[in-house]
């Protein structure tokens, strides 16, 4: 069988499981010696350890002339793309904006009797770095990432947007990938990948400058870089191999299901696929269909390695039961297959992102619909949101006072700065209380 069945009767029972699950976290710490070394050669050497790199891993004539995407070649690439899929990039691109466009925060000022003036204003960072996975050899990279991590940067009006990405053996990139770029009108781009592209999006070289907050997908090595650069800049977040929970009862499809499930398995094999339900002939189904569509996917071994590894059909009580499971899960992506879904929400504390009924598989919401596919993992989901357009945003509190206000409480507050030893701080609020 592609997968286990587990029973667990309720959430009480469900430590042994998340043990397991436990197992897939992030092994980053066994390459943190390799992607150092990796940062500290692309700080000291710029774009010719980059090209370097390149010629090792993806193309192997490049030259650190040829890193930044010429004009030209987006035009070029533009006439290898078929109407119908700039129709649809398009289109998404409209759904994606339309959505984060309700995320915009205002700034706000409130004014006291005495006149002081406090305040918040949100402003964004100035330049963003997006990195753009190449997929199998830079032949299949992952376009929509792209979308999810640009448009929110644009709706805050980021005013740079350099992209990174590993380019194809033949030292260019996917044409769909510089057509999405074109139709969202980014021109910076740059062929590099992997840790060294996240060293030169931090410190700069010399045709890529640095940037304030990066954002973006990656292998072990991407993330292990984010990781280790947490700080010099913002980063949208430390994600894991990807995953999905179901939730369904006996209104669902076992066809269905299995199809939902294979649609995380297939991402890598730590990724994983989780159905929790009260029915266990609906178990059993789900797992006859696993075993038999598995057979029709091109990425069959990661699948069944996912499937194998890290796939599970929870056998549980009851709904309410198996909310408490997912909420011990709390997932990266939550599928409420349910007859009732909207009932069952409010039961639901922690999910990435949570898609209703029967007719909103997962793809429907990471490709199209428009909220961000770009969500915390491993359990995160507990404390982290998806990414949004306040990641490449930052806030900065606005301090107005009256010369009255500050008289009037400079004694309260030289009282609290010399509780903890803070001489100076109270003399400073009393020299202007005299």
């Amino acid at each position: 069988m592609p997968c286990r069945i587990i029973a667990c009767p309720d959430a009480s029972q469900f430590d042994g499981i998340q043990e397991w699950l436990s197992g897939r976290e992030d092994p980053g710490k066994n390459v943190d010696a390799l992607v150092q070394e990796i940062i500290d050669t692309v700080r000291e050497r710029g774009d010719e350890a980059l090209a370097e790199y390149c010629r090792k891993f993806d193309c192997k004539t490049l030259t650190a002339g040829e890193l930044r995407v010429h004009h030209h070649e987006i035009t070029s690439a533009l006439a290898e793309v078929s109407e119908e899929t700039l129709a649809i990039l398009t289109e998404a691109a409209e759904n994606i904006r339309s959505f984060h466009s309700q995320q915009k925060e205002k700034s706000w000022w409130t004014t006291k009797e005495d006149g002081t003036i406090l305040g918040q204003r949100v402003t964004p960072v100035e330049r963003v770095g997006l990195y753009v996975p190449g997929g199998q050899g830079g032949e299949t990279p992952l376009i929509s990432s792209l979308l999810m991590n640009a448009i929110p940067a644009q709706v805050a009006g980021v005013s740079e947007i350099a992209v990174v990405t590993p380019p194809r053996a033949d030292g260019t990139i996917n044409p769909t990938l510089l057509a999405a770029a074109h139709l969202l009108g980014i021109t910076e781009i740059y062929k590099t990948g992997s840790a060294w592209a996240i060293a030169a999006l931090v410190y700069g070289t010399e045709c890529i400058a640095p940037v304030d907050v990066i954002a973006g997908p990656g292998n072990i090595f991407v993330t292990t870089a984010k990781r280790l650069l947490t700080g010099k800049v913002g980063i949208d977040m430390i994600a894991g191999p990807s995953e999905i929970s179901i939730l369904a009862d006996n209104s669902a499809s076992a066809e269905w299901l299995a199809a939902d499930m294979l649609s995380q398995a297939e991402h890598d094999s730590l990724a994983s696929a989780v159905l929790i339900t009260p029915d266990k002939a609906l178990a059993e189904n789900v797992q006859a269909q696993l075993a038999q569509q598995l057979e029709e996917l091109p990425r069959k071994d990661i699948a069944a390695a996912s499937l194998k590894d890290w796939g599970a059909i929870i056998v549980c009580d009851s709904l309410e039961a198996g909310a408490g499971i997912v909420n011990r899960i709390a997932p990266e992506h939550l599928e409420l297959a349910v007859s009732d879904p909207w009932a069952t929400l409010g039961s639901i504390r922690h999910a990435g992102a949570i898609f209703m009924g029967h007719h909103t598989p997962e793809p429907v919401g990471d490709y199209f619909a428009g909220p961000n596919h770009v969500l915390p993992t491993l359990g995160t989901a507990r404390f982290s949101s998806a990414l949004s357009v306040q990641t490449f945003c930052k806030k900065t509190s606005i301090i107005a006072a009256q010369p009255a206000f500050t008289e009037a409480h400079a004694h309260k507050i030289a009282q609290l700065a010399r509780l903890e030893g803070l001489e100076a701080h109270a003399r400073s609020v009393e020299k202007r209380s005299k």
